[in-house]
């Protein structure tokens, strides 16, 4: 099997500081894969890298087949790049902006048309062509860009956190768009710190301190990291609670959740124990991704897991 992206120990420093470290993954032509972790974790770095914009400091891969460090300049016409600060431009209306971008990319003037008007369908932006861009609010401008970076249809999309500073409805809109793309047979890969989005692709890449430290679908991840019974509760002062909790026998973990506190017991029966023992009542849930990235970073902090 031929996979979009394959690497193997891709390293990036800046001087002493190790940005990405020893990646090795394997992408499948038409999933959308989310790299998932806290700011500074490496997601960005390694995205340039695979679009070519970086070069790697050690270690190999290929994008589309073509060598990551030998043949760069054949991977960039078959892939699309779109961070958060995409180029628009606010003086011009949305079809003026796509066509700009037709011949940025050089499509042939006598598919330009319709290339524009596929863009407008797939964005959601009928009956908005005449619009200038300021006019546009975020979700809108967030669609269009999406759109022009995409219009010269490329084999692979990278989204560097394309969705930030825009409402959870418009999250959700444009991911409904990015799965269109990918059940097209074109392969996304979307950098991402939301958990609801996270949930949405193929498969995630957990990166933290620029390592990978798992790569599996959303269901799969927790299946495989999270062994045992896992219950929120509600206390006041959570924070105050944490080291208490920490220590019972039955605790393999507990973790802050905004207001609540997450813990993970051995097993169904300890509920009645920790009742027991903090005076609240538990609430059984299904762990999350953001339970299962807290369990696998610990772990790897304390040499339990390794890459």
């Amino acid at each position: 099997m031929e996979y979009a992206i394959s690497t193997r120990n891709l390293t990036r420093c800046f001087g002493d500081f190790v940005a990405v470290d020893n990646l090795t993954m394997d992408i499948i032509p038409g999933e959308i894969c989310g790299f998932l972790g806290p700011n500074g974790a490496g997601k960005s770095t390694a995205i340039r890298m695979l679009c070519g914009i970086l070069a790697p400091s050690s270690g190999s891969g290929t994008v589309l087949g073509y060598d990551l460090l030998q043949e760069t300049e054949k991977i960039k016409p078959k892939i699309a790049y779109m961070s958060q600060k995409f180029s628009l431009y606010d003086d011009l209306t949305v079809i003026e902006n796509l066509d700009f971008y037709t011949g940025i990319y050089s499509i042939p003037a006598r598919q330009r048309r319709q290339r524009m008007f596929e863009m407008l369908e797939l964005a959601e932006l009928g009956g908005r062509e005449k619009a200038l861009v300021a006019n546009l609010s975020s979700g809108y401008k967030q669609r269009l860009a999406l759109a022009a970076a995409i219009i010269a249809g490329p084999e692979l999309i990278f989204l560097d956190e394309p969705t930030s500073g825009v409402s959870p409805t418009s999250r959700r809109q444009f991911f409904e768009i990015i799965k269109q793309l990918a059940e097209k047979g074109t392969t996304v890969i979307v950098t991402t710190h939301f958990m609801d989005e996270a949930e949405r692709c193929d498969r995630i890449a957990f990166i933290n301190q620029g390592r990978l430290m798992a790569l599996d679908a959303p269901d799969q991840l927790k299946q495989q990291f999270i062994n045992g019974c896992m219950v929120s509760l509600t206390v006041p002062e959570p924070m105050d609670h944490l080291d208490k909790l920490s220590s019972l026998p039955y605790v393999q973990e507990a973790s802050l959740h905004g207001s609540h506190l997450h813990v993970l017991l051995a097993q169904e029966e300890d509920i009645a124990l920790l009742r027991q023992n903090c005076g609240y009542v538990p609430e059984q849930i299904t762990p999350s991704l953001e339970d299962v990235f807290i369990h696998i970073a610990r772990q790897r902090k304390e040499g339990g897991l390794t890459s």
